[in-house]
């Protein structure tokens, strides 16, 4: 059985959807007991209700379950109580995060998942299947890499979700992968020019991606950067950020910041999701200068978020789930991505 946690958010919706689109009858589960019973009842699934805050109120959602797809965040709040029912309850955790400590958190756990024969594969969504993919298939290029270099440039809006977690990691630092350890660097710390296909060079800036963890499990790559088109007026508000730290992580912006999301709209509209698409770059370059290149593109991050988690969880409910942390290429392979509707990857001829 397959269920969903935190179905009634704006990504958990397209994720049932998707389910439900590929002959699935996930059980939904969530915090608010109404809000997944009426969604529930509407497609005729079963459902369950539970606290992340209440162990024994999990164990009873989760009983039964071979694999639970987790969509409930902030992930850096929830990651540890829903793994936890997961590795009692002897069920395959796949969440959708993109948070750098959740997927090392997670990695810290890969003994215990062994022990207990569970899969733990957090990054199951645009975080980061698409761009772990193609750092697994540049290193297959090119084995003897010793730096890899990330890029997205997502056409599309963000939801409520989304701009949750970006409030709470407000005045934050980067961070990047050195000689194989994450060190924190400057927000907005570099920036390079990067032509994600359309022949047009633009400037993409450092943020802290979490293939900057899952990159390195992935490919055992030492130096590891991931970077993202932004519009100027952003990249400079991620410079301020270096000086307006201690002011953007207070309590009272925090909440100002958050009451504002709460009330505007829950992400992008369907029409928008429709003309979205995820155009995404990487490089790899081995010590003696020798590069790979390859670009990758698909459907919106929101809807490949769907796409690739119902596609993982299902391959999960067929029986396909190595024990122990995983990355999607390092359970999968690094062409697992081009089973998704809509993606294509090519390589960069370089001179």
């Amino acid at each position: 059985m397959l269920l969903i946690y935190g179905s009634t958010g704006y990504t958990g919706r397209l994720i049932v959807t998707e389910a439900l689109a590929h002959g699935l009858r996930p059980t939904l589960a969530g915090r608010n007991a109404g809000a997944v019973r009426t969604q529930a009842q509407a497609s005729g699934l079963e459902w369950r209700a539970a606290r992340i805050d209440d162990p024994a109120a999990l164990d009873a959602a989760l009983a039964g379950a071979t694999v639970v797809l987790h969509c409930a965040g902030p992930f850096a709040h929830t990651w540890r109580a829903v793994s936890d029912a997961c590795l009692r309850q002897h069920a395959h955790y796949l969440d959708i995060t993109g948070e750098i400590p959740v997927f090392e958190g997670l990695a810290r756990r890969d003994a215990e998942a062994r022990a207990a024969g569970i899969m733990l594969l957090p990054g199951a969504g645009f975080d980061v299947v698409p761009s772990d993919c193609l750092a697994a298939h540049l290193a297959r290029r090119l084995p003897d890499a010793v730096r890899l270099a990330l890029a997205f440039r997502a056409l599309g809006g963000a939801s409520r979700g989304t701009l949750t977690t970006m409030i709470e990691n407000l005045g934050s630092p980067g961070a990047i992968r050195r000689e194989g350890r994450i060190v924190s660097v400057p927000p907005a710390w570099r920036t390079r020019r990067i032509d994600f296909g359309d022949g047009t060079l633009r400037d993409a800036t450092t943020i802290p991606w979490g293939d900057v963890s899952t990159a390195f499990h992935s490919t055992g790559i030492p130096n590891i950067e991931v970077y993202m088109s932004m519009r100027p007026a952003l990249r400079r508000a991620a410079i301020a950020s270096r000086w307006l730290g201690p002011v953007l992580r207070s309590g009272l912006v925090r909440r100002v910041l958050t009451s504002r999301v709460r009330r505007g709209r829950p992400g992008p509209s369907e029409a928008e999701r429709a003309r979205g698409a995820s155009l995404l770059w990487g490089e790899a370059v081995a010590s003696n200068g020798e590069r790979a290149e390859a670009r990758l593109r698909g459907a919106s991050g929101y809807v490949m978020t769907a796409q690739t988690a119902v596609h993982l969880a299902a391959k999960a409910l067929a029986g396909k789930a190595p024990p122990g942390f995983q990355t999607p290429s390092r359970a999968y392979g690094a062409d697992v991505i081009l089973a998704i509707p809509g993606v294509t990857r090519t390589d960069v001829t370089t001179a």
